[in-house]
């Protein structure tokens, strides 16, 4: 995906969560996409059709879909983190290669990491709303 798609979705994103109230994280390489979205049940189904229909967006796989207590990326209307950017080190807490592949776990290991990633301060101010 072209650095300007990129970009537009993440602004679309930013645009449009806030008054569907979500809140979430797009985790990237060149390659691989992870996102994160928290919110009501009826808002995040009704934006994950429109992912899943969207034709950027191509082999969508749900790896959790479950009710949470608070929310993780409750600071981000979406945020953002480059994974090419991080220390390989740091991926293989969470997985048997040094790449980031959120597949290769389970969708808590890959939450997991993107939990880390908010503490280590990977993220950073380029993810604020």
């Amino acid at each position: 995906m072209s650095p300007a798609l990129l970009a537009g979705i993440l602004e679309q994103s930013r645009v449009n969560n806030p008054p569907r109230g979500i809140t979430g994280l797009l985790c990237h390489t060149s390659e691989v996409f992870a996102q994160v979205l928290e919110g009501g049940r009826a808002e995040v189904s009704e934006l994950l059709g429109r992912l899943m229909r969207d034709t950027r967006h191509r082999n969508v796989t749900l790896l959790v879909y479950e009710e949470i207590k608070e929310r993780s990326f409750a600071g981000w209307s979406m945020g953002q983190v480059n994974v090419d950017a991080v220390n390989p080190g740091l991926l293989l807490r969470y997985s048997n290669r040094p790449k980031f592949d959120p597949e290769a776990g389970s969708g808590e290991s890959a939450m997991s990491l993107l939990l880390e990633l908010i503490a280590t301060g990977a993220i950073g101010c380029q993810a604020k709303r």
